[in-house]
């Protein structure tokens, strides 16, 4: 495709690549009969709810309003955990979701009326205490101090009533082995509870449509948790829906020098990619390379009064020029569901790119956008 033609910024998906890293889930459902749902938290594009409908069985919430939209433009099963819930909440979850997930027997207690007398599925989050993160501990669900899950301490040997499900979340972007070695301590742990519950759903994090993930040995681990606990197997990858299947087209503004050449841009890390903030995390840009791997290297900021909004050092085969086009790639997820409008900066187009190359644009931002934010 031409991303000259492309007014920025913009985010644009690529509706054959989203559709080939559907395919690999579909073949990983097919092959372990796992359920596998869409966490809407990576990515909620639902333009093409349409399309990920014919691969997935519905989609997971991490709040009422992704719950209200999986309801609204995607259908089939429609999970959802959070780790409290108001009343008023959990009123509105039980008329559209399948299976809720508690992050504590307290909650799970306080809206019982609520869920028993809706007779959906309810589960209890649980913490299994084995960390298999490096380095991006915010994203660690087992960290020491974590509120998110019931620890073995605090989870009685017999379940609630009512309770048919266990849920654990505890990967990021990784590889099958850290989830069977903590699908291990899960089972050491929490033994006794696996022959009292219905399912089990084994949290997102898991990079699936990455070229080197072991499909093998993740459908091995499946098929032996349904055999030996007779119980239904949940996935809810989100990045692997839409790993690299997205661009964030951006236009340099300006090109100012302090040791080396900075290069303004119209898109911004803090505004609309935060994770490069937050992780951090440094975005593959296309065509460039790692500082002096070219002959040109630059820093690429925002203009935000943001010091730090700085996506990072790139180089490049030829100088950049004001007006140049630059490509960001694997942007399709935590950006467009993450972004914000500090400083007034305008959020981008949102643009899908079909099969044949022919881009349409899906959502334009304004002013309204913006200012209906605020009061």
């Amino acid at each position: 495709m031409d991303f000259e033609q492309i007014r920025t910024p913009a985010y644009v998906v690529d509706e054959k690549k989203l559709e080939n890293n559907l395919l690999i889930l579909k073949n990983v459902s097919d092959r372990s009969q796992a359920k596998i749902l869409l966490a809407q938290k990576a990515f909620s594009m639902y333009r093409v709810y349409p399309l990920i409908k014919k691969y997935l069985c519905g989609a997971t919430a991490s709040g009422i309003f992704e719950a209200r939209l999986a309801a609204e433009e995607l259908g089939g099963e429609n999970h959802i955990f959070c780790p409290a819930f108001t009343e008023e909440e959990m009123k509105e979850a039980v008329n559209i979701c399948d299976h809720i997930v508690f992050n504590s027997l307290t909650q799970l207690e306080l809206h019982r009326k609520i869920w028993e007398n809706a007779g959906v599925s309810v589960g209890i989050r649980i913490n299994p205490e084995f960390s298999t993160q490096e380095g991006h501990e915010i994203y660690d669900p087992c960290a020491r101090g974590s509120r998110l899950g019931v620890t073995r301490e605090n989870l009685p040997s017999v379940l609630p009533k009512g309770v048919t499900g266990l849920h654990f979340h505890t990967l990021c972007e990784q590889n099958v082995q850290p989830l069977i070695d903590t699908f291990r301590a899960v089972e050491e742990k929490f033994g006794d509870a696996l022959s009292q519950i219905s399912w089990i759903n084994l949290g997102g994090g898991h990079h699936i449509t990455r070229e080197d993930y072991d499909i093998d040995a993740l459908c091995e681990l499946v098929m032996y948790i349904r055999k030996k606990y007779g119980i239904e197997v949940y996935l809810e990858p989100g990045e692997a829906v839409a790993l690299n299947a997205g661009y964030l087209v951006t236009t340099v503004m300006d090109i100012v020098t302090n040791d080396m050449p900075i290069l303004i841009l119209d898109t911004s890390a803090a505004c609309h990619m935060p994770d490069v903030l937050e992780m951090p995390y440094r975005p593959p840009l296309k065509n460039a390379g790692l500082p002096s791997e070219k002959a040109f290297t630059c820093r690429l900021s925002s203009c935000t009064c943001l010091a730090g909004d700085v996506i990072g050092d790139y180089s490049f085969d030829d100088m950049p020029k004001v007006g140049d086009r630059l490509v960001f790639e694997d942007m399709a997820i935590y950006s467009m569901v993450k972004n914000n409008t500090f400083n007034g900066m305008p959020l981008p187009d949102i643009v899908l790119m079909h099969g044949n190359g022919d881009c349409e644009l899906v959502k334009r931002f304004g002013y309204a956008d913006f200012k209906e934010r605020l009061s």
